[in-house]
């Protein structure tokens, strides 16, 4: 059940067009892996917005390829990921 409910967040919202895949892969390696996600990934991320995130990351850790990832740990990160893109985002530029 859940599995087609996030699928079809993700579809309904054309969310794997809208978002660039370097960026995509980048989010994915920073939430299941290790690193950080750049401030032009970050904006594509948060304007997809975090229904989006959260079904992704969620479809992902259905994935039997992903059965041996802790999901506590990995929507943690997620969680993480997400707040510190809004952050970013929201924040003025030092620039401006």
């Amino acid at each position: 059940m859940a599995t087609k409910e996030n699928d079809q967040i993700i579809k309904e919202n054309n969310c794997e067009t809208k978002m660039g895949l370097p960026c995509v892969l980048e989010a994915f390696t920073s939430i299941f892996n290790t690193g950080s996600i750049s401030n032009k990934c970050c904006g594509e991320l948060v304007v997809l917005g975090k229904v989006f995130h959260s079904a992704l990351g969620k479809r992902t850790l259905e994935n039997p390829l992903f059965k041996d990832q802790n999901p506590v740990t990995i929507i943690a990160k997620s969680i993480q990921k997400w707040n510190n893109c809004l952050a970013l985002i929201d924040s003025p530029s030092p620039s401006a």
